[in-house]
């Protein structure tokens, strides 16, 4: 197997980090784009190099992209315009001869023109360099990352989610497709729907949580306007809470609810439950000693 030279963003989070990971353990040259460069070395050790690249700062790019085969490419959770940052980073990339792109989307960016990752599709549509599209369902870690403190601090999931189903995807498992597509010769055109094995309530969740952490966990289900008031109140800027109330108001009409039998194909195994990501990380959500 001849080594590559991939650039990986978001490297240091639930996603970015696994890639990053994957990459290196096949034997190749992984670069993590990131402002801290220090936060790389610390994270994500020796197998990875760290690159500087800035969203916000365009004359960070041509550097970043330099000598690169593959791009993992996600969009930071603060960013909402799209033209002088994911796409301006992928003329970049064309500029520079990088052979492909594999984008981390969402389930309905091809439809919903409000979501940022539609302005992201539609960019790498048009581009001559090959790309493909991880259209992924709601994950896993939402539960550890952005519902993590209600759990922890309250013992409740608060959502404007109705009654509505999620097929919960775990990013273990989005990360080794992801390095799956990285590694073999680029293909274009490729848009992938990506969900976990089940689809399961809120209400459900809640079980699962409270089955695992032998405490009443559950599920609060709340008006949007109630919900965006309270992710702003946890200093989400507007245009994140704008965003994550809408995705999360889909959930009402069965925009997450369909699973895919895509990703078991591509890994050749079942995708992992939810409740296995609940048992492996069962610390996250006990209570902070005082």
């Amino acid at each position: 197997m001849n080594s590559q030279t991939f650039l990986v963003t978001g490297a240091t989070g639930n996603v970015g980090r696994p890639v990053a990971l994957g990459l290196a353990a096949k034997g190749h040259r992984v670069l993590a784009a990131a402002r801290d460069r220090s936060r790389v070395a610390a994270q994500l050790g020796e197998p990875v190099s760290a690159v500087e690249l800035d969203f916000l700062r365009p004359e960070t790019f041509a550097s970043a992209v330099q000598g690169v085969q593959g791009i993992f490419l996600m969009r930071p959770p603060a960013l909402t315009k799209m033209g002088p940052t994911l796409n301006a980073l992928i003329d970049a990339a064309v500029q520079a001869g990088v052979e492909q792109v594999v984008f981390l989307s969402v389930i309905g960016a091809d439809q919903l023109r409000f979501i940022p990752h539609h302005a992201v599709e539609a960019h790498l549509q048009a581009s001559p360099i090959s790309w493909t599209l991880l259209r992924a369902g709601f994950f896993a870690q939402n539960l550890g990352d952005a519902y993590a403190k209600d759990i922890r601090e309250c013992d409740r999931i608060l959502l404007p989610a109705g009654s509505g189903r999620a097929a919960f995807l775990d990013v273990r498992d989005l990360a080794e497709v992801a390095v799956q597509i990285l590694t073999e010769p680029p293909t274009q055109g490729q848009a992938l729907t990506l969900t976990g094995p089940e689809a399961l309530s809120f209400q459900q969740v809640a079980q699962e949580l409270t089955a695992v952490l032998h405490r009443p966990i559950a599920y609060q289900p709340v008006s949007p306007l109630h919900y965006l008031w309270h992710l702003r109140r946890q200093g989400l800027s507007f245009g994140q809470s704008l965003v994550q109330t809408a995705l999360h108001v889909g959930l009402r009409f069965g925009q997450a609810e369909r699973v895919d039998p895509t990703l078991e194909r591509l890994l050749d195994r079942p995708p992992r439950p939810l409740r296995t990501y609940i048992e492996d990380h069962a610390t996250l959500w006990q209570a902070q000693p005082l």
